[in-house]
């Protein structure tokens, strides 16, 4: 089984965006609070000049709390096709590993890591990274999922039962404890529908670790309800 953290799915999972676009379309169905809008009100409260977002993903949060926060906004990753897609949105981006952040000490207000942290080879060393390259007052805003999210989806295939590994709801505020004082969570419960087997299909091949599964994904009749837990963690100093 390979691990969410493996260097090499990483870099082949984002060597382009097809995968994490597939995802993402799959759960514009979502019900309850948005996670992304959760966030940006944890960044919004720190009044931040300048945040550093490590994973942009195809750069949407980070052109986003550019322009409605006006900040000055930074964004790295180790994929250049994400970087590319961030710079297309007007946000300066750079190829990076935020194992090794090429910054100096204490220049950022803010830093977010949005769904990216269970992908560090060495978590600790990440964490250690960010707290380094915050101002003494700044916040690191992290997003993960639990490792039970979308139960009734997953449980159809028992070989994906474990699936919790890396940076979680369940673990995530012990790491962070180590580097934060203060680590709050708010937790964000939902859920996502799939209209058929055929969209919960696409959802499947689009995992990094569970898309050779797709195919074993049992038929079943209507819609698919699966319940959505997210947890936005909070750091202060």
């Amino acid at each position: 089984m390979t691990a969410l953290n493996d260097p090499a799915l990483v870099a082949r999972e984002y060597a382009d965006e097809r995968g994490l676009s597939a995802r993402i379309a799959a759960q514009r169905s979502q019900s309850g609070p948005d996670p992304w809008n959760v966030a940006f009100q944890a960044v919004a409260e720190a009044d931040p000049r300048t945040v550093l977002e490590v994973g942009p993903g195809r750069g949407e949060f980070a052109e986003r709390l550019q322009r409605e926060l006006d900040v000055q906004l930074v964004a790295i990753d180790q994929s250049e096709r994400m970087v590319q897609l961030t710079r297309q949105r007007g946000v300066e981006a750079f190829v990076g590993d935020i194992q090794e952040l090429p910054f100096r000490d204490h220049v950022f207000d803010c830093a977010v890591a949005a769904w990216m942290l269970y992908h560090v080879p060495d978590l600790g060393r990440a964490l250690r990274e960010l707290r380094r390259v915050l101002r003494p007052t700044g916040r690191l805003v992290a997003i993960t999922n639990s490792a039970r999210t979308m139960p009734e989806l997953w449980d159809l295939l028992p070989e994906a039962s474990s699936r919790a590994d890396g940076f979680s709801a369940e673990n995530g505020e012990g790491a962070l404890l180590r580097w934060f004082t203060v680590v709050e969570r708010r937790d964000v419960h939902g859920s996502v529908t799939f209209e058929d087997r055929a969209a919960a299909h696409r959802y499947v091949s689009a995992s990094p670790r569970w898309n050779h599964l797709a195919d074993r994904l049992p038929a079943f009749e209507g819609s698919l309800v699966a319940s959505r837990h997210v947890v936005v963690f909070v750091c202060d100093p």
